[in-house]
């Protein structure tokens, strides 16, 4: 055995083969060192020294398996823990890490020293946010109280929180209080709220933590759903659900009606698991507990601007018209900047003249205080104006002189006449031929036939009508459609517009207000099946009525000037040279600035109207948002809105809306247009109809916006705490070159077919309009592409030639396009309860 292991050692060493290389075997062995790990050679010989036994002196080796030996995975006999079996179940895959060529491998104890400060910025971040409220010097933290249901009460639970610590409850219940809870080292503000959806809206926008209170006998009603959609649409807020009325439920009821409240909870805040009662101290203790530690929850859009819940307001006017407001409160967000304007609920945007500190606790600023250190003041030269639209200048238009045809043209308009225009002289008065009973009312709205008009609903309402309007003052006779015999018609002498009386009674208001709507789900149907399509007029040439319109061999890829006959409201917005570069740099400099947040500042606003502190009210959030540089001016917006779902009536463009759009509100008219981004000539169509379960571009002439702002459509109702959501969505930018083509489509019918070649009609009726629109594309429902060869008799027919041959129910199509804009119709909205019903309400309380 000896030998034999003496052999086989001199015939290794003579081979000289170790690892798969080739060495001197009468050196020592050496150790291979490989990112940090030491690795053992495959396989070696044993040299200790021989024993007597046979074993030891026997060869020792390690099996080496081949390419073809089967590796199966190595078994994780480790326990797994609840949450990954829920996510193993739920199907998730797990990312596998992307692996980083050349880069560096830390060790174990850079790996910890990276764990640890990256676990150490996490905790400044979390003391930076919370180190505002922490104090007895910090500011408090905003919490507004709803009530969702009719039967719950704001000032029962304000007062319950107040006895919990030993503290007495605000005299005055209807308006915000500071509690100072020395327990946990904060202070709270609430803000009890009444059933108003505005002032609903306006608290939890600057609300760190909110109260909703839920009754276990009477369920939420609808104000009370459309409060928390509104919350959620603008930006959810950590809540504190408290139930109240859980006495008046059987004990054995009792754990059921929790959990369905909780289940009606998660609906909208699904995070939330707590449900939480004020029936003893400890379980309101919980609740103040609950709030004071819990870390509010960061709104992008919110925390991008500075912001101020006032506690305080004074007025010092100059005159009737203009005065000084100075609003007191705390500081939040980023820091003020008196460069930078301000805004005001419901009264637009104003300077700053300067900006002072204001004393903590319960001493009042009375007067302004000379005490008051001054924290900022505006640089005149670095000031925001209050320049919101471009002074156009038309004499920077392309000047042409008139051809000869225009001044001829415009001689005989003049001979026509008859230089009255010129003249003074009384209104005249205008007849039609009505049928009898018909009163003058109703005989205002019949439309002449001179006066007729061939067009759609929106194309009346585009204002795109190249007809001249008739004048008011020039008697015409009227030509009509009702027949002329003298025993079916009567004259009347129709007055001016505005002598006009209402002489419709509720009963006929109302029947017609159901055929309105009756007519607009018709038009909506209609547009369904037969999208854009139109019928040519008959007594009209297509070459006036359409002379707008364009046809296009690609909607996606044929080139369009977006600057090309623009209208003169784009001379009065601004435009950014690069949008994204301009929001980071003002984003950023937003951060920077004298007043930090959590400190009590007076905002001294000049040059605001009196309304604006008359609408000040002690019982309602009254709010100062600052605003960045650039968001006064005017410019295209475009926000990416979506259809609630619970809105059934039809979504037409221009229908007048409620926008609420970050701090702001609007009255606008928006028009809509698909949400694609396939085309390289960016061209978007135009929608009649926002459809349902589709995402659409919104567009509306509006003060610039920076960031991903959320908004809100409304339909105003009677009820101003009733409006009806209609679509939401987000802002997306300010893109003017955005072009929206509307689309009409005119359509032909086949006469007669041979192969490849169709006779056509009534989609033209002379042979000038077939001339005119020859050079377009044809299509066909069946998929056919054609175009006109020449026109046929008088009556426009027309021969077509297509790709191949066509049917004769096949219909044949010619597609027009025309770029349209909204309209400069944009206003703040100045709704809301105004004071009167406040004290109406309080009478009733």
């Amino acid at each position: 055995m000896l030998s034999t292991a003496l052999q086989l050692e001199t015939i290794i060493q003579s081979m000289g083969v170790l690892n798969g290389s080739f060495k001197d075997a009468s050196q020592p062995e050496k150790k291979s060192f490989s990112n940090g790990f030491l690795h053992l050679q495959p396989f070696y010989l044993d040299r200790h020294e021989p024993s007597t036994s046979s074993s030891s002196m026997g060869v020792q080796q390690r099996h080496r398996p081949g390419h073809l030996h089967q590796s199966n995975k190595p078994f994780k006999s480790r326990h797994a823990s609840k949450s990954s079996l829920k996510e193993k179940s739920k199907g998730k895959v797990n990312r596998s890490a992307v692996k980083q060529g050349g880069g560096k491998v830390l060790n174990k104890n850079d790996r910890r020293h990276a764990a640890k400060m990256e676990q150490q910025r996490k905790r400044e971040e979390l003391t930076r946010v919370n180190r505002i409220f922490e104090g007895r010097h910090g500011a408090p933290k905003i919490i507004p109280v709803l009530a969702l249901s009719p039967d719950t009460d704001v000032h029962v639970a304000i007062a319950s929180l107040y006895r919990s610590i030993g503290q007495e409850p605000p005299e005055n219940e209807y308006e915000s209080s500071i509690m100072h809870v020395d327990r946990f080292k904060q202070k709270i503000q609430f803000v009890p709220l009444r059933r108003n959806f505005v002032d609903v809206l306006d608290a939890f926008k600057v609300a760190d933590m909110g109260i909703i209170l839920l009754s276990a006998t009477v369920e939420v009603d609808q104000f009370g759903i459309n409060c928390l959609l509104g919350i959620l649409n603008q930006g959810q807020v950590n809540v504190a659900p408290v139930v109240q009325h859980l006495d008046k439920v059987a004990p054995k009821l009792q754990p059921a009606v929790k959990k369905s409240l909780v289940a009606f909870n998660q609906q909208f805040f699904p995070t939330e698991e707590h449900l939480f009662t004020l029936d003893n101290e400890s379980d309101t203790i919980n609740v103040i507990r609950y709030i004071t530690s819990q870390r509010p929850k960061p709104l992008a859009w919110r925390d991008l601007h500075p912001y101020m819940l006032a506690e305080q307001v004074e007025y010092a006017p100059y005159n009737e018209e203009k005065g000084t407001l100075k609003v007191t409160g705390y500081a939040r967000g980023n820091p003020f900047n008196a460069n930078r304007l301000v805004h005001l609920q419901n009264f637009g945007d104003f300077q700053i003249e300067q900006i002072t500190s204001a004393h903590v606790g319960n001493e009042q600023s009375n007067g302004m205080d000379e005490d008051d250190q001054v924290l900022d003041t505006p640089n005149p030269e670095e000031q925001d104006d209050l320049l919101a639209e471009n002074e156009p200048d038309f004499m920077d238009n392309e000047q042409t002189w008139p051809t000869e045809e225009e001044l001829a043209e415009a001689d005989e308009r003049m001979r026509a006449m008859g230089h009255e225009m010129f003249e003074d002289r009384p209104q005249a008065t205008k007849t039609k031929r009505v049928p009898k009973g018909t009163s003058q009312y109703q005989a205002a709205w019949i439309v002449d036939s001179e006066d007729e008009d061939y067009s759609e609903d929106e194309e009346d309402e585009d204002g795109d009508m190249d007809m001249v309007e008739e004048d008011e003052e020039e008697v015409v006779p009227a030509a009509t459609e009702f027949p002329r015999d003298d025993e079916e018609s009567e004259q009347l002498e129709l007055e001016g517009r505005q002598e006009y009386k209402d002489e419709l009674t509720a009963e006929e208001e109302r029947q017609a207000y159901e055929e309105y709507m009756k007519q607009r789900e018709k038009q909506f149907e209609d547009n369904k099946e037969f999208p854009d399509e139109i019928d040519t007029p008959i007594d009209r040439p297509a070459r006036e009525r359409f002379a707008r319109y364009r046809g296009l061999q690609s909607f996606r890829t044929s080139a369009w000037d977006p600057y090309e006959n623009l209208p003169i409201d784009y001379a009065r917005i601004f435009q950014f040279e690069n949008y994204k570069r301009t929001k980071c740099r003002v984003v950023s400099q937003a951060i920077v600035g004298q007043v930090k947040p959590g400190t009590r500042i007076t905002i001294w606003i000049k040059d605001v109207p009196p309304q604006a502190y008359a609408a000040y009210d002690k019982q309602r959030p009254y709010i100062v948002f600052g605003l960045l540089q650039y968001e006064h001016k005017m410019s295209l917006l475009n926000f990416q809105v979506q259809r609630d779902n619970a809105y059934e009536e039809p979504v037409k463009s221009k229908d007048p809306m409620v926008l609420h759009v970050g701090f702001r509100r609007y009255a606008v008219r928006p028009i809509y247009s698909q949400n694609t981004n396939k085309g390289t000539n960016h061209v978007h169509k135009f929608e009649r109809f926002l459809e349902m379960g589709k995402s659409a571009i919104a567009t509306i002439y509006g003060p610039t916006v920076f960031g991903k702002v959320p908004c809100q459509l409304y339909k105003e109702t009677d009820n101003v705490n009733e409006p009806i959501l209609v679509s939401k969505g987000v802002f997306v930018n300010t893109d003017v070159k955005r072009i929206i083509a509307k689309r009409i489509i005119l359509s032909g019918h086949p006469y007669k077919i041979h192969k490849r070649s169709a006779v056509i009609r009534y989609m033209f009726f002379n042979p000038e309009d077939i001339n005119y629109f020859k050079p377009i594309q044809l299509t066909t429902k069946y998929g056919r592409v054609g175009h006109i060869r020449e026109s046929l008799g008088t009556h426009g027919y027309m021969k077509c030639i297509f790709d191949g041959p066509i049917t004769q129910q096949d219909t044949i199509l010619m597609n027009l396009y025309k770029r349209v804009y909204p309209k400069w119709n944009t206003q703040i909205w100045q709704g809301g309860l105004d004071k009167s019903q406040y004290e109406s309400d309080k009478m009733t309380d």
